[in-house]
Order: structure tokens, then C-alpha cells, then sequence
């Protein structure tokens, strides 16, 4: 029963920011929920039997197998969706209009909106693995060896991935971004 609820605590916290990776990755809410669930259920059925330390790293390797195969997809289905009549417009963001709990002000909120858009824009300019270096590095925390383990790599690839991400986001944000990260 312990076990249990450790792993509902370990899913509960990693959840929103996987989401918000797999959103970043599809563009689509819809898309990256389905994507971030079935990782969570793969991890559950696969591998809550292993100690709790192993969690993330796991987590986040099927977690970027699974957006890996969707764009694989949507890459094979991209000739063909003219001529299904599906738009490539995505979903709005449910969350978008949330309110911020810190009760910020009207123009705080809009800078930060601002903000949050050209981060995404270009997060979204990068190369997949490139992306996923930076969001598994950055966002979540994870060593180079933890990030490698996610992303099926060496340890050598992540730390390139990473510079080059940084680089890349340096030069569509402007010279004074990111220079809190490591």
C-alpha cells in the first residue's frame, strides 16, 4: 500500500511539466495528454516494482519514446492529411486562461504571457533532440546521465544537444537569456 502511494505522489509531481513537454512537442493538448498517460501507465505496469530512485529516469525515457513515435506519425501521415480534409490548426489551450494565484497584475500578466509565447515559439524552432536535451536539463532537473538514460543517448550527445539548444535560444532571445542556466 506504501508503494502505491508513493507512486501516485512520484506521478502527481512529475505530471503537469511532462505535459507541458509533450505539449510543446505536439502542439496539441489532446496529443500530449494521451501521450503523458500512457507513459504513466507504462511506468506503472512496467516498472513500479523497481526502487523509486529509478523512477524519473524511466518515466522520462518512455515518456520521449512516446512523443519520438508520434512525430514518426505524423511525419509518415503528413502527405496524406490534404487529402483527408484535416486541418493542422491545433486545439486551444485549456489552461491558458487560468487565473494566476499570485494575483498579478493585469500588465505583469500580459509580460509574462509575452514571455511564455516567445519561449515556446522557440522551443518549437529547435530540433527534437535538441528540445528534449533542454526540457530534461533545464525544466526537469535531471543529470547528464539521467537525461541520457531518457533519451536513449550517451552522455556526450545530451551535453552537445544541451549547447546547442542553449545556443540556439540564446540567439532567438536575445544575448541576456538564460544566463542562469548551467
Amino acid at each position: 500500500m506504501e508503494r502505491r502511494a508513493d507512486l501516485e505522489r512520484f506521478l502527481a509531481g512529475v505530471e503537469r511539466r511532462a505535459f507541458r513537454m509533450a505539449r510543446l512537442a505536439t502542439r496539441d493538448p489532446d496529443e500530449a495528454l494521451d501521450l503523458v498517460q500512457d507513459a504513466m501507465t507504462a511506468l506503472v505496469q512496467r516498472y513500479s516494482t523497481r526502487p523509486e530512485a529509478e523512477w524519473r529516469p524511466l518515466f522520462y525515457r518512455i515518456l520521449q519514446n512516446r512523443i519520438r513515435d508520434w512525430a514518426r506519425r505524423r511525419a509518415f501521415r503528413a502527405p496524406f492529411r490534404g487529402l483527408l480534409g484535416r486541418g493542422d490548426t491545433p486545439a486551444p489551450d485549456p489552461g491558458a486562461e487560468a487565473a494566476d494565484p499570485a494575483g498579478a497584475s493585469p500588465a505583469e500578466l500580459a509580460l509574462r504571457a509575452d514571455a511564455g509565447r516567445q519561449l515556446d515559439a522557440a522551443l518549437q524552432a529547435l530540433p527534437l533532440r535538441q528540445r528534449q536535451a533542454f526540457l530534461l536539463r533545464a525544466w526537469e532537473g535531471l543529470d547528464v546521465a539521467e537525461a541520457a538514460h531518457a533519451m536513449g543517448c550517451s552522455t556526450g550527445s545530451v551535453k552537445t544537444h544541451y549547447f546547442r539548444a542553449i545556443q540556439a535560444l540564446r540567439a532567438h532571445l536575445g544575448d541576456g537569456w538564460g544566463d542562469g542556466i548551467r
